[in-house]
């Protein structure tokens, strides 16, 4: 009696963790991200609602962070530079789930998208924005 509620129990147990398995890799992208802390505080529309012309060096890191490069014009005026790269993937099967969590088919198709943010922003003498600018692509 006991060894068949044992084993009725350990079955069980098994097909609860079959529903665990994540559908997609950008389910698992996203949990990884959220696990380490990290999110997109670089945008295009944090650029447009945060930079300002005329706002100093200071309150440009205090939205923004620090820059990847920073130069200096012909006329010894700091530009700063960030750019910013993301990739995005998705994982598909057309077979679904096999025993437990492991999947059927192992030849599963796999997309991948890559999205580029370069944002310049140009200061004066005094250190306060005189002109900034933004590119986006997606391939």
């Amino acid at each position: 009696m006991f060894k068949k509620t044992s084993i009725l129990l350990s079955v069980a147990g098994m097909c609860l963790l079959a529903g665990c398995y994540p559908t997609s890799l950008v389910d698992q992208q996203k949990d990884m991200s959220a696990a380490k802390g990290e999110g997109d505080n670089l945008s295009i529309g944090k650029v447009q609602k945060e930079i300002k012309v005329g706002m100093s060096s200071a309150d440009v890191v205090s939205a923004l962070g620090s820059p990847n490069m920073v130069t200096t014009d012909d006329k010894r005026r700091e530009v700063w530079v960030y750019d910013k790269v993301s990739t995005e993937g998705m994982a598909a099967t057309s077979q679904g789930r096999g025993f437990l969590w492991f999947p059927r088919d192992a030849n599963a198709s796999v997309s991948r998208t890559q999205k580029t943010l370069t944002i310049v922003i140009k200061f004066d003498e005094k250190g306060l924005v005189r002109d900034f600018a933004y590119n986006t692509s997606k391939f």
